[in-house]
């Protein structure tokens, strides 16, 4: 796993250190280790710090001086540095005399031959967009196509949600210390190095799964498994209209597991032409033996389509809402209302705003969190970093680190997975969360086979990847 913290907790684990260290060898400790971050970067940019030029841009806090010792130890090197003060009055007293002594230069502006630029203006106490100065020097900074490494966060993006609401930091790369801040899951920090600096931090309630947690929890069949035993998924999906919906939903669910699937929809020739191993059932009454239901993609919102999902949420078993059936959910919540078993939510952006009343803003977590506990529900937000939610519960947060799967039907395809880890018994939010996580992966590996040249992709494609994305784990 790894987790994300708050600035708060990020403070209060400092507060033993800096009441035990000598004043200053906390910042020090991780400007070091920011210079080495940075030395790497010269290297893989130009060949190494001797004779670079580097130039920080410094504001008035903790994180101005981060910056301004860094760049010391980088002229300690050999490197030519200057800097920017965006608040002479306010720069870091200790940090600029070591600065000024080591041979740095004070400018008014980044020269136009700098070869990096160190972003030291605000930390994780900053909010807000750049001020306009700032915002001046760092249009000139892109505009010359200079690199960029942040300290802590690039700044002018919350540090809480990622949120920018107007000029801020490009970053190459992000360098923060003792640990990471939900900001550099949220929004494009560029590649993210973190420091240990000896903070004493226990696991914390916003995390993202990484492969080894996945493979730990991805059903694999036991010797004394059956079909029946490693899980039956039951799709309710597809119509006249959007057959294709529900041969990706199935497919996906087939896909995912050693199982099986059952199908009660009306798309049953379409389906089944696809997948022969697909029981078709003659109706959801009437499914046999199923252990969870997927209802929703490609459903439609007629009588027929409330009547499978009032049918779906009124079993005792784990529910995966998506697509139409959210749509129908949204008129009728109180479907939810006094469920027991788990039940699964799957909105993009504007099936959220039909369940929510609104859009989730730039506060992705924090809606999401409002949404879950709302309808006592596990939410899994879609998005370039899918936010999963259980209501009063922790934050998963899955960053898909590319866009392959911003695709029509790649929904569809993720829900068929949930399904199936549903029906594997999985708990909801790790089912959502290990489904995401193959589900990105998949769509990266469809975009890259046989090669690059294999970009753009689409759901079909991501659904015939999902098997190699699992054998990768």
């Amino acid at each position: 796993m790894r987790y994300y913290y708050s600035a708060d907790v990020i403070r209060a684990a400092e507060a033993p250190l800096l009441a035990s260290l000598p004043d200053g060898a906390l910042m020090r400790r991780a400007a070091y280790g920011l210079s080495v971050a940075i030395a790497r970067e010269l290297g893989q940019l130009t060949g190494g710090v001797a004779g670079r030029s580097i130039c920080a841009v410094v504001g008035s806090g903790d994180n101005g001086g981060d910056a301004l010792w860094a760049a010391t130890f980088l002229r300690r090197r050999g490197a030519t540095v200057s800097a920017v003060l965006m608040n002479p009055d306010r720069t870091h007293a200790k940090a600029l005399a070591a600065f000024i002594s080591a041979g740095g230069q004070i400018v008014q502006s980044v020269p136009v031959t700098t070869d990096l630029v160190i972003d030291g203006i605000v930390g994780i106490s900053g909010s807000g967009p750049l001020r306009p100065r700032a915002a001046e020097v760092f249009a000139a900074v892109d505009a010359a196509g200079i690199p960029v490494v942040a300290v802590d966060t690039p700044s002018g993006i919350d540090v809480h949600t990622g949120a920018t609401e107007g000029a801020h930091v490009t970053a190459k790369l992000t360098v923060t210390f003792g640990g990471l801040k939900p900001v550099h899951a949220l929004a494009d920090c560029g590649r993210v190095e973190l420091v240990d600096i000896g903070l004493d931090l226990a696991p914390s309630d916003m995390f993202e799964v990484e492969a080894a947690d996945v493979k730990a929890r991805w059903p694999v069949p036991r010797p004394t498994d059956d079909k029946y035993t490693q899980g039956v998924t039951g799709v309710l999906a597809g119509s006249a209209t959007y057959p294709g919906a529900a041969v990706l939903c199935a497919g996906a669910a087939v896909a995912a597991t050693s199982g099986m699937v059952r199908y009660a929809g009306s798309a049953v020739q379409q389906v089944l032409s696809h997948w022969p191993e697909v029981i078709a059932a003659p109706s959801a009454g009437a499914s046999g033996r199923v252990q969870s239901w997927v209802v929703g993609p490609g459903l439609g919102t007629d009588d027929a389509g409330a009547s499978a999902v009032w049918f779906a949420l009124q079993t005792d078993l784990p529910v995966i809402v998506d697509a139409d059936a959210l749509t129908i959910l949204a008129a009728h919540p109180e479907l939810v209302a006094d469920r027991a078993a788990p039940t699964v939510l799957t909105p993009h952006a504007g099936e959220f705003a039909r369940l929510a009343g609104s859009p989730p803003g730039q506060d992705r977590v924090g809606a999401t969190r409002r949404l879950a506990d709302r309808f006592g529900a596990t939410v899994l937000l879609k998005g370039h970093v899918t936010v999963i939610v259980e209501p009063g519960g922790p934050v998963c947060l899955s960053p898909a680190h590319q866009s392959w799967a911003a695709t029509a039907g790649s929904g569809d395809v993720l829900s068929g997975m949930i399904g199936a880890l549903l029906a594997a018994g999985l708990p909801a939010g790790e089912a959502a969360a290990a489904a995401a996580f193959v589900h990105s992966r998949a769509a990266n590996l469809s975009a890259l086979d046989p090669g690059p040249q294999a970009a753009p992709t689409s759901a079909s494609r991501i659904l015939a990847h999902i098997r190699s994305a699992i054998a990768s784990l």
